[in-house]
């Protein structure tokens, strides 16, 4: 036992230990770096080689047509107002399951994941199932002059629907660690609840919101199953840069194809950065 001990505490053992556990960390970043290359980078590469294939004119050119600005325009507006529009109720809804209690809390709150969870063709499906021109309900708006599916109303709703978690699930969390007293302080000395509101609770919960909005945004951008069921995919008017990519590809125009992709890319990954930006500047903060 005492020889077995020395062999453990030699240099020569002490040393082994060290350079295995070196080899092993060095084992595990090349492993986790050679997975990112090949699962995103190398695509990344590949589709930036191809919409840049016949240089930077061709690229403008294939943008710039109108049918691939109209759509890549619709998807901004659409992305734009289904942000505001999350940003708003997305903080209501967190307020309300944070700071009341009422019948069925934990039902309501399982069921704003469900984006998650169902295909976004089902999402369209269902859309098109209620608010279809030959359903009750869709008759009844069209009667009105009021036309969801096969319109630009109907890809905000679903849009809406499919980033609907996104502000609510960044900003319940802050709320839950918020301090109630400070709410309370201010009840306290005579503040209403709005003021309240917009003077304790909202500054501290706006990094959260815009959190939740610009990953709510990026995900509009991209959203493909459930557009191409409600939106009709009309040129210049319900036709979608997702949609439009999509139709490039069936064309066998990769060029093209690749050239909105790189848009769409950039637009995401631009919003990824600084959301991961905003989470280190809140941890170093908290920190």
């Amino acid at each position: 036992m005492t020889s077995m001990q020395e062999n453990l505490d030699s240099p020569a053992s002490f040393s082994s230990s060290r350079g295995s556990l070196a080899w092993g960390k060095w084992g595990l970043r090349a492993t986790a770096v050679l997975y990112l290359g090949f699962m995103v980078a190398l695509p990344l590469a590949a589709i930036i080689r191809n919409g840049l294939a016949d240089g930077l004119a061709a690229f403008r050119d294939d943008v710039t047509n109108p049918t691939a600005f109209g759509a890549l325009k619709l998807t901004l507006i659409s992305a734009v107002i289904v942000t505001i529009i999350n940003a708003v109720m997305g903080t209501l809804t967190a307020y309300v399951l944070v700071r009341f209690r009422f019948p069925m809390k934990g039902l309501f709150n399982a069921m704003i994941d469900m984006p998650f969870a169902i295909p976004t063709l089902v999402t369209g499906v269902m859309l098109v199932a209620l608010y279809g021109p030959q359903r009750t309900l869709g008759a009844w708006l069209s009667s009105h002059g009021i036309k969801v599916i096969f319109a630009t109303p109907g890809i905000v709703l679903a849009l809406l629907v499919i980033t609907y978690p996104f502000v609510i699930r960044a900003v319940q969390p802050v709320l839950m660690e918020a301090e109630k007293g400070q709410e309370e302080a201010a009840y306290t000395l005579g503040a209403s609840k709005w003021t309240t509101f917009r003077r304790v609770v909202l500054p501290a919960i706006a990094p959260a919101i815009i959190t939740g909005s610009l990953l709510s945004f990026a995900r509009a951008l991209g959203e493909f199953g459930s557009v191409v069921v409600v939106a009709g995919n009309i040129p210049g008017v319900t036709l979608t840069a997702p949609v439009y990519l999509y139709g490039q590809i069936e064309s066998q125009n990769q060029r093209g194809a690749s050239a909105m992709s790189i848009l769409l890319l950039a637009l995401s990954f631009s919003l990824i950065v600084t959301v991961e930006w905003m989470q280190t500047r809140k941890g170093r903060s908290h920190g």
